[in-house]
């Protein structure tokens, strides 16, 4: 197993590295579009009364991965308990990967999505669906706030737990403090606002897209950390079971050693 998810793991990293060039460029785009025009109405923008919420729960769709699963739900438990606890509408969850899906669909949470086994053949149009569908229900005010959960790839033995705000997307995303002075302006056809606004569902497609490919990266490499470490710890199993099979037969064969020199002293001291 640890040689499959080595396999795999270089070529989820591939992916995620190549990802993150693009996904830095369309935030910087936005940023400069954003910069010169009014977002404050926009929907997916705008700032709501928080009544219900929706959660995106990313985890995988096997074990054998150490803790990757279970800090995700603990955290997503958590997050609900605290954060979310008294909203009258109360929380909507995306459940993307089984692990997450098997354990929320059995309790008393509301899981209204179910994207599990979407690592299998992981493809954009899949992320493509996921965005659409959690922007078609804000948009319909099935919930007021979208947030994700998920774990970020650092390296092979590390993973960073992140929660990140999807929807309305936060003024931070869209501000243009920390852009480079010496940016080029360019001359937007039609204009910057149409360019803004179809770049926007985009750009949420893609943040979909990098999560998803984030988490799969990282739990190939928790997958990997954690199948080292059972070989690890079967192979100091057996080295403690070997040196105590051996202190007993050496034990065994020394009591035979007493007895048949006992019983030569005993004939020799009756005869």
């Amino acid at each position: 197993m640890k040689m499959v998810a080595a396999a795999k793991l270089r070529r989820a990293q591939a992916a995620v590295i190549a990802a993150r060039p693009y996904s830095r460029k369309i935030s910087e785009l936005m940023k400069h579009l954003a910069a010169n025009a009014d977002l404050s109405e926009h929907p997916l923008v705008k700032e709501r009364d928080l009544k219900r919420a929706a959660i995106v729960v990313v985890t995988a769709d096997r074990g054998f991965c150490g803790a990757f699963n279970s800090n995700i739900i603990k955290s997503t438990n958590d997050l609900i308990a605290t954060r979310y606890q008294n909203l009258s509408g109360g929380v909507k969850l995306f459940a993307v990967g089984r692990k997450g899906y098997d354990f929320f669909s059995r309790r008393k949470y509301e899981v209204i999505g179910n994207y599990s086994g979407v690592y299998h053949d992981l493809q954009f149009h899949i992320a493509k669906d996921i965005a659409s569908e959690i922007i078609k229900g804000y948009l319909s005010r099935d919930y007021d706030r979208v947030e994700i959960v998920y774990n970020e790839f650092k390296n092979i033995i590390q993973q960073r737990l992140l929660i990140e705000q999807f929807l309305p997307i936060p003024r931070e995303t869209l501000s243009a403090e920390g852009l480079s002075h010496h940016l080029q302006e360019y001359i937007y056809e039609p204009d910057s606002s149409s360019i803004l606004e179809s770049l926007i569902p985009r750009h949420l497609e893609y943040q979909i897209w990098r999560v998803l490919l984030e988490s799969n990266a990282a739990s190939e490499g928790a997958r990997m950390a954690a199948m080292d470490n059972a070989s690890e710890n079967a192979g100091e199993l057996i080295a403690t079971l070997t040196l105590q099979y051996n202190k007993a037969r050496q034990a065994s064969i020394t009591k035979e050693l007493l007895e048949v020199v006992s019983g030569a002293e005993a004939l020799t001291a009756a005869g």
